[in-house]
């Protein structure tokens, strides 16, 4: 029998979320005319880039001259680093965060007052939509700092009047006693760090049923909808997807509402796009492409047609929730994490749901790809559920049979499978790392 959710999805801001497609355009246009004016007049790298292009702010009046404003790319604000990209003054920045990457300089994000207040705005619209109200109790263990996830589940959970417990990343023990005995109603972590906590529920010696989770909002890092059933399972709660990026204002820039079939992107404040990543041309809704972003009511750090390298959808229309904003689907992985073996473009999150179909493995894995003798090579290591060991079962090689036809049927590429004991991949409190690619 399914399990019947406890969470009421309720609208936060109807007036807002709820706009027809003409009013909504009608609201982002007025927006994207202050916003490129704002950025000409406040901020030089985007004056050059509009003199580049022969613009001025007159040349936009409408989202339908989106298109001919040019893009943002990261290295374009590690290349201002650090301050270089705000279109307000120093002295009116309250709060600076900062991402970093796998290479360059840290990319900065600077907030006004303003911009905190849209932050939790969109926040809190978010958190509604997995059923948090006034008399919720809020437990947020994304990491507090320079990383946005932290501070951005709890202004959101400020904003709509909720209990909030800061717990930070780390200390597994701890996170799960201040659940249990506090009471907590919601979770925010990442998806990855969700399921490690609901795995060390009943090596704890602690009972699901003595929680009070009823839902929670997981981001930061992609996931798939057989790891939603698995957290699900795990934490009796409904887990929904909440999206942001620091240079865009952070979690809360679209969230999944109670349909699970797509993140409502919060419109009004972030205009969304899908170009192809190789020609940059827009593509219409339906398409799969990387998604861009402009954002229309930021004053401290705005962005023009940002570039996030996530890959998507998107699609319009009217949801069952009652929302008619332009919903993104589940990022299918990034156009700069996608590997290419033997010459097939293969994204973790599709390994992903190919191990989550086999039954006798976890959600724990890591992908080794190497290069032997000028030839692609990968290797995944996937733990074994529970107390299953590979030296007591006897049906471990028919598991791994099973895990290395789903990879295959998946990505169309082989990979070694190599079975691990529960516990010996080592956990992550934040983003998690899937990936390690030995090839030079």
């Amino acid at each position: 029998m399914a399990r019947q959710s406890k969470v009421k999805d309720y609208i936060y801001q109807p007036e807002y979320e709820c706009l027809s497609r003409s009013e909504m355009e009608a609201l982002q246009s007025e927006r994207l005319r202050k916003t490129v004016k704002h950025v000409y007049e406040n901020c030089k790298p985007y004056r050059a880039k509009m003199d580049e292009a022969k613009l001025t702010p007159a040349d936009i009046r409408s989202v339908s001259d989106l298109c001919k404003l040019p893009f943002t790319v990261k290295h374009d604000l590690r290349e201002a680093y650090p301050f270089g990209f705000y279109s307000a003054p120093q002295r009116d920045m309250v709060e600076i965060h900062a991402s970093s990457g796998t290479t360059g300089k840290l990319t900065v994000v600077g907030y006004t007052q303003n911009d905190i207040d849209v932050w939790a705005e969109v926040a809190a619209r978010s958190l509604a939509m997995a059923g948090v109200t006034k008399d919720s109790i809020v437990h947020v263990a994304y990491g507090y700092g320079l990383f946005t996830g932290g501070l951005g589940a709890h202004y959101g959970a400020q904003k709509i009047g909720a209990s909030t417990v800061p717990a930070s990343a780390g200390n597994t023990i701890r996170q799960l006693t201040l659940l249990r005995d506090f009471g907590a109603t919601h979770l925010c972590c990442t998806p990855s760090y969700a399921i490690y906590l609901g795995t060390e529920i009943q090596k704890a010696g602690m009972n699901i049923e003595d929680f009070s989770l009823v839902g929670g909002a997981f981001g930061a890092e992609p996931w798939t909808y057989q790891m939603r059933d698995e957290l699900e399972r795990l934490l009796h709660i409904d887990a929904l997807d909440i999206y942001g990026l620091s240079e865009i204002s952070g979690p809360g820039v679209a969230m999944e509402c109670m349909q699970k079939n797509g993140s409502h992107v919060q419109e009004d404040h972030f205009i969304p796009e899908i170009i192809d990543p190789v020609t940059l041309e827009p593509l219409p809704f339906g398409s799969e492409g990387e998604l861009v972003f402009t954002t229309i009511t930021k004053t401290g750090q705005p962005l023009i047609r940002y570039r996030t390298r996530d890959l998507c959808t998107l699609t319009a229309g009217k949801c069952a929730c009652g929302r008619t904003t332009v919903k993104m689907s589940k990022v299918k992985g990034r156009s700069d994490d996608m590997l290419i073996i033997r010459g097939v473009n293969v994204f973790p999150s599709q390994i992903e749901a190919a191990i989550m179909n086999v039954s006798g493995v976890s959600p724990h894995y890591m992908i080794y790809v190497d290069r032997i003798n000028n030839l692609d090579v990968m290797e995944i290591d996937i733990e074994l559920a529970g107390d299953l060991a590979p030296d007591k079962v006897s049906d471990i090689e028919s598991i791994k049979k099973k895990v290395e036809s789903e990879v295959n049927s998946y990505i169309g590429v082989s990979a070694k499978i190599k079975l691990c004991e529960s516990g010996s991949i080592r956990r992550s409190e934040g983003k998690a790392v899937r990936v390690i690619d030995r090839r030079e």
